[in-house]
Formats: C-alpha cells, structure tokens, sequence
C-alpha cells in the first residue's frame, strides 16, 4: 500500500543549496571552527533571508531530501551488516542533540529524531513533517544540524570526511545527466 508520505510525491527542493550549507558547517567543524561561529551563522542566515519564501521553501525541502537519501544509504549499509538502522542512529542522533541546546532546543528534538525515523523508515521526511503543519522558524536549527550530523556519521563510517557530500553530489550529477 502507497502511503502520502511516499517520497516519489515530494517536492526534491533545492538540494544543491542545502548541499552547499551542510557542506560548509562540516568544513567549519573540521578545520577547527566553532560550530556556532557568529560570521558564519550570519552569512548563512543572510544567504536564507535572501531566497524569500519560496526559496526557503526549497531550501527545506533540498534539506529533507537530502536527510531522505542519507538515511537511505545508511539503511543499505546498516543492512549489509545485518543491523538495524535506526537502532544505530537515532540513539546518537539524540545524544548529540542534546548535546546542543544553544542550536537544537529540547523541544525540536522528538520532531527531528520522527524525521529521521520516517526516512530511514522509506517516507519523505518533508511529507512526514508536512502531516503536522508548516515548519516553525524554531525548527530550522535542528533541521540543519539533523543533515549535519547524518553527514557526520555517514563520513565517521566512511572514514572520509568528504564521503556524504560526495555521495549527493554524485546523485546530482547523475540527475543532470538523465
């Protein structure tokens, strides 16, 4: 049976943009900046408050279709091993988060972690999060640091930490091509 939260009936948003963001954060991280560099966290929120509703509209949705095929690769991965994949990421997932209470607060944290299990679960977290309203200013922190820390733990298995921006980015070459 189809469910409405069937990814093949959501919106791909723009995925390159959500890209770039999530691969700046990590480049930040690694390089040894502040995850909650003040310059960097302006000329994002600038780069956001530029796009317009529409834009912004993509923007989350390039987010969560990014998060989708994170969750979709770790979920092949996960199964070669026999291991189930939210068993090991959402635990990790959580802890980080709660780890983070200037950028996710408390509250944020069940929503992002349903997300993460609709799509490791085969549903387009967009449509999943769409069933309960429109996406409040308050969830666009832990929705950048839900697709940041799946990039992570993709990259820490990998063992390479250019591994999940590579990933999509393939994915999106293979799209131009088709």
């Amino acid at each position: 049976m189809s469910s409405v939260c069937d990814p093949r009936y959501a919106p791909a948003g723009d995925v390159s943009g959500a890209l770039m963001v999530i691969d700046s954060r990590l480049k930040a991280i690694y390089d040894g900046e502040s995850g909650t560099d003040p310059e960097q966290r302006r000329l994002t929120d600038q780069y956001t408050a530029s796009l317009g509703p529409r834009g912004m509209r993509d923007l989350l949705d390039g987010t969560c279709t990014i998060i989708y095929m994170f969750m979709t690769w770790l979920r092949m991965t996960y199964e070669e091993h026999d291991k189930d994949v939210i068993e090991y990421v959402v635990p990790s997932l959580v802890a980080s988060m709660r780890m983070m209470p200037r950028s996710v607060r408390p509250e944020a944290v069940p929503t992002m972690a349903g997300l993460v299990v609709a799509a490791g679960t085969g549903l387009s977290p967009s449509l999943w999060r769409g069933q309960y309203g429109e996406w409040t200013k308050a969830e666009m922190h832990p929705l950048e640091a839900t697709a940041f820390l799946l990039a992570e733990h993709i990259n820490q298995l990998a063992g390479d930490r250019d591994f999940a921006t590579r990933l999509i980015g393939k994915a999106l070459s293979g799209v131009e091509q088709d």
